[in-house]
């Protein structure tokens, strides 16, 4: 739930992504089915003798029980495990060589500041092949692709040679002769890369070597369709994360092997204008001259069963072949298990519109008792993992067959702290008229319906819905505080924003919802990914009902996807509500000012009377947080540009400047609530219980952070732009500076004393205008200047001039107010401000 640019590259997800349920595997669930670790007893097979290999002497494969001791624990499964001792064997059938599987790579338990258990690391579809006496693990690449009955598939496998994970010398020949036998123990515990810790935290934490004394195997269970192996890796490093002084890094690791469809699921074909999470590959065999993408969804298996077939065509509900299952973790405390199987269980609304009843499902595990083979690594099950951590957190990962984009399970990861992430939420957006929210621990009813919040946009994700951060702005301001649309509709249309609480509704708004539900959006897009299209045989054919089941919705705020990371459209900002973000933040604001005299009594316990201040001084800075979030929702306004995706069919454009009256809104806002210092939110009573220093400069550090953020340089090029394309339509950057010095310099004319945080405001404001005339745009480098877009050209743009005349303007208006200020410190504070912008002026014009 989902936060620099590097970490945000080296990243995923969202953020957020593995995905499950029981995947069909044609070959493996034909096995008998046995209990989990059940033993084996080892069969005599026909005794081999062993040959010279390459010429030399007999080192060749084995007979079968030379290998296979009376030692043996053996697990049945997609291969026969055999482990003896600390080794560990694959027995590998014949009819599995060359089928492609899916290597998923996860850390189980890490190392304090490496990431978090459950985090996925490395993705790779792999096949097992036979090459003389060896058997070869090669990685199978998706990324460039021509039809075999193509002559271009030629030149595009010579261009893709499949490297080599790992070989393994055949120790013996199967019981039936219909296999073979390798030892798979250094596939675990030496150094490969691909298994174990990346590439970029190696670099980081300078690591040198694995230390193989301290690396093993924990264990390695065989399913029918999969093979899970945990195990321990340690490495030497200058520089861990923590516990430095032992130089090194230890992690537990997980690798999940599992087999995929022999026919890979027809793929539906992407979309920019739906969210959705989405594989390509390089297409060369596409009747195009150039090399294409193909873009198609990640989602399950969902189809319709033959005997239903005609009630689908009539528009009745039917269930699928196969539904997705989740089970919740047994380790979860029982009181919230109801929870989060509601989350899962509100998606079946959803899959109602792409035709089929039941088709998502929640149910808590069996006990041993009732089934001793389950267990939450077997990928036939999908899961939600409870995790005993501090971490604020829940994510929703899926894995996706490469081929097809085929969803094939998913283990939600859920920390126990993510409470405390929910109660500091609900506490500072609603309390102010809710008091379910007026304390430091909520009522089990309460958090658990918070959970159920939760639990449905992280099972979203897991459907292949990515965040969309266009839906918060999908209702009007005012509809957020009607009762009556607020019941029917939540408070955004999808519950895949990041729209948390209902912060604009005020105390006589009764009966208001104050929180998303799977919306009118979800149930659309979840519609337009999952249901079948009967006629079409191909995703090409697919695609004219697609388009029309979008332009169906075509103008409807509603149905509107905006991609996360947008950081110039106001319309798709994370934990923003309603369609106008100053009316919006204005109702938030007056929430706020209602929590603050009461912070004290909600944050004490009165069975609890010897508690420390620890919980005022949280929900204090969360105080402090949403109102910088509503700081942030106004500025980006300024030098806006909305991005609405559009075909190129649709003839219309994409993206379209805020408006002049928008962006001026916003200055004024942010000169009202900001600049002009907000002393309400410095209350005495609870500076002086909280800490001896540090009040100041939160106010400062929203204040200045905000200003920058105005005039930064990427922002005031999108200003200079729109003025060149808009004309007199457009909000000029001449307007902009001179808004902003009228409402940062305002006790310059009456000659008023001038307070300590715009004394500090006003410093800031000038050494800004000393960057944008003195400074220059960082270049990033490289290999990361793709993901920034344009970068403006400082020196050759109209910024220098407008910060030099910007200089100049107050020059003379500080040296005019001098005389008029009485109180000392502000005049102190003036004739040192002079001082600095003669400097800066000096300086820069050589003299």
């Amino acid at each position: 739930m989902n936060k620099t640019l590097p970490k945000l590259l080296r990243r995923t997800t969202l953020i957020l992504g593995v995905i499950g349920s029981l995947v069909y595997a044609e070959d493996s669930f034909a096995q008998k089915k046995k209990k989990k670790g059940q033993e084996t007893p080892t069969a005599a097979a026909p005794v081999a003798p062993a040959r010279p290999q390459n010429g030399g002497p007999a080192t060749g494969p084995k007979p079968y029980k030379e290998v296979i001791t009376a030692k043996a624990k053996t697990k049945e499964g997609l291969f026969k495990v055999h482990q003896i001792e600390e080794k560990f064997y694959y027995e590998i059938p014949d009819s599995l060589l060359g089928r492609d599987m899916l290597m998923v790579v996860r850390i189980a338990k890490t190392a304090d500041g490496i990431g978090y258990g459950g985090e996925n690391t490395n993705n790779l579809m792999v096949r097992w092949e036979k090459n003389q006496d060896d058997i070869l693990l090669k990685v199978v690449s998706v990324n460039n692709y021509a039809a075999d009955s193509l002559p271009i598939s030629m030149a595009v496998k010579a261009s893709n040679l499949e490297p080599i994970l790992q070989k393994f010398p055949i120790r013996s020949r199967g019981t039936d002769s219909t296999g073979t036998v390798v030892e798979a123990t250094d596939l675990f515990t030496k150094d490969n890369q691909a298994l174990g810790l990346q590439r970029n935290r190696r670099t980081e934490y300078k690591v040198s070597r694995l230390d193989n004394e301290r690396s093993y195997i924990v264990h390695v269970n065989s399913y029918p369709i999969n093979i899970e192996a945990r195990y321990v890796l340690t490495y030497a490093a200058a520089e861990p994360p923590s516990n430095s002084a032992t130089g090194l890094i230890t992690l537990e690791m997980n690798a999940s092997m599992i087999l995929l469809p022999k026919e890979p699921m027809k793929q539906r074909l992407a979309d920019q204008r739906v969210g959705w999470f989405a594989r390509s590959y390089v297409d060369y065999g596409a009747d195009e001259q150039r090399a294409t993408s193909r873009r198609y969804l990640d989602r399950w298996r969902l189809e319709v069963k033959p005997e239903d077939m005609e009630k689908f065509k009539r528009g009745e509900l039917v269930e699928p072949v196969k539904p997705i299952v989740y089970y919740i973790d047994p380790a979860t405390p029982e009181k919230w298990v109801p929870y989060l199987k509601q989350g899962v269980e509100d998606w079946q609304k959803a899959f109602e519109a792409a035709g089929f009843k039941n088709a998502i499902i929640a149910k808590e595990a069996p006990s041993p008792e009732e089934d001793p083979t389950w267990s939450p690594e077997d990928a036939r099950y999908s899961v939600i993992r409870y995790f005993a951590s501090d971490i604020q957190n829940a994510y929703g990962p899926h894995v996706s067959d490469p081929r097809s984009g085929e969803i094939l399970e998913s283990d939600i990861g859920w920390y126990h702290n993510v409470m405390n992430l929910l109660r500091n939420w609900f506490f500072i957006q609603t309390a102010a008229i809710n008091p379910d929210a007026r304390g430091v621990k909520f009522d089990d009813a309460v958090m658990g319906r918070l959970i159920r919040f939760v639990s449905a946009h992280e099972v979203g994700h897991t459907l292949g819905l990515p965040h969309n951060f266009a839906s918060s702005v999908g209702y009007p301001v005012e509809k957020l505080r009607d009762p009556a649309f607020t019941k029917e509709f939540g408070t955004a249309p999808s519950i895949m924003d990041y729209a948390r609480f209902n912060y604009v509704a005020q105390p006589e708004d009764k009966g208001v919802s104050l929180m998303p539900d799977v919306g009118p959006y979800d149930k659309y897009a979840i519609m337009w990914g999952y249901r079948p299209i009967l006629e079409a045989k191909t995703p090409e054919e697919e695609q004219p009902i697609l388009d029309k089941w979008i332009l169906d919705k075509k103008g409807d705020p509603v149905y509107r996807y905006g991609r996360q990371g947008n950081n110039y459209d106001p319309t798709t900002q994370s934990e923003d509500l309603g369609d106008n973000a100053v009316k919006a933040s204005e109702y938030g604001i007056k929430n706020l000012q209602r929590i603050m005299p009461n912070l004290m009594e909600w944050t004490a316990e009165e069975d609890k009377p010897f508690k420390d201040y620890s919980d005022l001084e949280e929900m204090y800075g969360q105080v402090i947080g949403q109102y910088n979030r509503y700081m942030g929702h106004v500025r980006t306004n300024v030098g806006g540009v909305m991005e609405v995706y559009k075909s190129a069919g649709q003839g219309e454009a994409v993206y379209t400047h805020t408006s002049k009256e928008m962006q001026k809104a916003a200055v004024d806002f942010l000169n009202k609530q900001l600049f002009a210092t907000p002393s309400w939110l410095m209350d005495e009573n609870i500076i002086a219980r909280i800490g001896d220093f540090g009040a100041l400069e939160r106010i400062r550090n929203t204040q200045v952070t905000t200003l920058n953020g105005i005039l930064e340089w990427g922002r005031l090029g999108r200003v200079i732009e729109n003025e060149a394309l808009n004309g007199s339509e457009a909000y000029k950057i001449t307007e902009l500076f001179d808004d902003l010095r009228k409402g940062i310099w305002t006790e310059l004319s009456a000659g008023r004393a001038i307070d300590v945080h715009r004394r500090a405001l006003q410093r800031a404001h000038i050494e800004r205008l000393e960057l944008l005339l003195t400074g220059n745009v960082v270049q990033l480098p490289a290999q990361f200047r793709q993901f920034a877009g344009p970068q403006i050209n400082a020196s050759q743009s109209d910024i220098r001039p407008m910060a030099r005349g910007e200089l100049k303007t107050l020059q003379s208006q500080i040296r005019s107010a001098i005389g008029r200020t009485s109180d000392r410190m502000s005049k102190l504070h003036l004739e040192d401000a002079l001082a600095r912008i003669e400097k800066i002026l000096s300086e820069e014009s050589g003299e």
